[in-house]
């Protein structure tokens, strides 16, 4: 299911939005909330090496490194932290929680009760992908049983300040959603870098291969988000019979092709996600 929220959501906090980790994914996102109505002053982070544009929001009465006395009523903590240090981090962080407080998490392999254990509150649990930097990220969540209606929606909007969010139900799906959108990015990053290697294998100069390669896969992923065509159809519209894309096709399609490939890196990393859950 997907909740629409707006700004407005946003602009109407009245509580402190703590975010615990800055870093890309959570810069990120402290970029996009304030640009989307945010009150700075509603703002406080923690985060042990400030980058220099966080730093500079201090001007603009964001709340660095706050301690529980000065933080004020936090509405909503959200941890953006590694998701190894979370042990350490989370008891540290877990003074600033109290019974009114929602925390979301965006840190892969973290459940619900992990965070109810180490924080408390009313717990959602995110996994965005990083093109949240440019706002075109895809986020999934689900929240616990104790979560309100309204920490539902300031979660939403939170996380909606980076691109587009769906919710689901089942906390189970969660190690999938990781491997396919979470880990997802790099796959991509990945095709773009084996397309220009293998362009450089057809003679082409490795500039050039690197351009076309990067030009192709951005722009394609440009058609797919614009376009309302399934994947399946945009991809047969580009195939002649018997052409050149038909040929390269029937290599990646064949029966240990990129199906079969994509399949088993899938299948890694939900394994490797329900293990960073142990």
């Amino acid at each position: 299911m997907t909740t629409v929220a707006n700004s407005s959501t946003l602009q109407n906090i009245t509580g402190t939005i703590l975010l615990a980790g800055a870093g890309k994914m959570g810069g990120a996102m402290l970029t996009g909330w304030l640009a989307q109505g945010l009150d700075p002053r509603r703002v406080a982070v923690i985060e042990p090496h400030l980058s220099p544009e966080i730093s500079a929001l201090a001007a603009k009465g964001v709340a660095l490194n706050p301690d529980v006395t000065s933080a004020g009523s936090v509405e909503t903590l959200v941890v953006a932290v590694k998701p190894q240090s979370f042990r350490e981090a989370g008891a540290k962080l877990k003074p600033y929680v109290s019974a009114g407080t929602s925390v979301v998490s965006i840190m892969a392999g973290t459940t619900i009760a992990s965070l109810q254990e180490v924080c408390g509150g009313a717990v959602v649990r995110a996994m965005p992908n990083t093109p949240a930097a440019i706002g075109r990220g895809i986020t999934v969540a689900v929240a616990a049983n104790n979560v309100s209606g309204k920490q539902r929606a300031v979660a939403d909007a939170l996380l909606r300040a980076t691109g587009s969010v769906e919710w689901v139900e089942d906390e189970g799906l969660m190690d999938a959603v990781t491997a396919v959108s979470g880990s997802g990015p790099a796959y991509v990053f990945l095709l773009a870098e084996e397309l220009a290697r293998a362009g450089v294998e057809a003679g082409l100069p490795e500039a050039l291969a690197t351009k076309l390669a990067r030009e192709t896969v951005s722009g394609a992923g440009e058609l797919l988000h614009r376009s309302e065509l399934a994947s399946s159809t945009l991809r047969q519209n580009v195939t002649s019979p018997g052409g050149t894309t038909a040929a390269a096709l029937e290599v990646l399609m064949d029966e240990v092709g990129l199906r079969d490939l994509m399949i088993r890196a899938i299948a890694a990393a939900t394994k490797r996600s329900k293990e960073l859950a142990k």
